[in-house]
């Protein structure tokens, strides 16, 4: 091809970024994503409905992963839905209503999924919000906040039993490489001095990543291994796994809230990931083979990444933990 050709396949190919290799097959698991409606929670459950025996035999029989959509949106979720089981076979998709927004509706998405279900392999942390304008959640806490950490936090607290009981387990948390703009500002976390609300998104993400952390630890109790990028848990008490990612630039709905991000995302789509793309490490962490007993990492592209300084800070994840404990009023220990 013509050197401008040739450069662009090359410059696109760099930005779609790593992909899941796993062939991993997932019959009999049952896997919850938040946010699945669109994006790249769409992409996810897409992927993950498809892995189980070959189509026809998906027909006859329906061996495949139960796949809980959890959204908002009902009409939306059930839309998503219709198309994953129209394109996979996989009938198993099941739409559920959750709004991270309001811990009333987190608790009773908890108690009916715990209720219809007996077990629980893969929870996938994946709804979010972005450069929303100051608002607050229906329990009083800063939007990004509330829905991208405190809501995440709340549900897997209510489904970490399950998890333990259906281990081997993986918990996929879905962070951003705006982790290292964010800090956890313990004396303004509801933005009521000051507020930007790019900054507030890198706060919460640094708080995605401080959770996962603090989370590996308290899951598996030791210390084992450390490496540059991150400290690497392995199994001693519960083999349930916890892990971060950035999917990297997508483009999708996620800047909606912001007219001047959605016209660059358009006028830049070419730079961008499909959410296809950007749905591979999600799928990567939440199947592949070589992450079974691994815990505590952060990825991108599907191989570790480099994590900031503040989102490697023990003494922070470990207030943030009781921070967020006696916001929602619970007791994790």
């Amino acid at each position: 091809p013509p050197p401008v050709t040739a450069t662009a396949l090359s410059c696109r190919r760099y930005v779609a970024g790593g992909q899941c290799k796993s062939t991993a097959k997932l019959e009999g698991k049952v896997v919850i994503i938040t946010g699945a409606n669109t994006g790249i929670g769409k992409e996810t459950a897409k992927d993950l409905a498809r892995r189980g025996k070959s189509q026809a035999f998906l027909h006859q029989h329906n061996v495949c992963a139960r796949v809980i959509v959890a959204c908002r949106d009902i009409a939306k979720a059930e839309a998503a839905a219709s198309e994953i089981r129209a394109e996979t076979g996989n009938q198993q998709i099941i739409v559920k209503k959750l709004d991270l927004a309001d811990t009333k509706s987190i608790r009773e998405f908890a108690e009916k999924f715990l209720a219809e279900e007996k077990e629980l392999h893969i929870l996938i942390n994946n709804a979010g919000v972005m450069l929303c304008p100051y608002s607050k959640t229906a329990d009083g806490f800063e939007m990004h906040l509330g829905v991208n950490h405190l809501g995440h936090f709340l549900l897997t607290f209510l489904l970490l039993e399950r998890l333990k009981q259906s281990a081997p387990a993986r918990i996929v948390n879905v962070s951003s490489l705006a982790h290292h703009g964010g800090r956890i500002r313990f004396h303004d976390l509801q933005g009521e001095k000051s507020y930007n609300r790019g900054l507030a998104y890198c706060h919460s993400k640094l708080a995605n990543v401080l959770f996962t952390r603090e989370l590996a630890r308290r899951l598996q109790g030791n210390l084992m291994h450390a490496d540059l990028f991150w400290p690497t848990f392995f199994f001693i008490g519960t083999k349930v796994t916890a892990n971060a990612l950035h999917p990297g630039s997508v483009h999708s709905e996620l800047v909606r809230h912001s007219s001047v991000m959605t016209w660059l995302w358009k006028i830049f789509s070419f730079f961008l990931k499909t959410p296809w793309e950007g749905a591979q490490t999600s799928i990567y962490c939440a199947v592949a083979e070589e992450l079974d007993s691994v815990t505590g990492q952060y990825f991108s592209d599907c191989q570790p990444a480099y994590v900031s300084p503040r989102g490697r800070d023990d003494d922070t994840a470990k207030k943030l933990w009781s921070v967020s404990c006696e916001l929602l009023g619970i007791q994790w220990d």
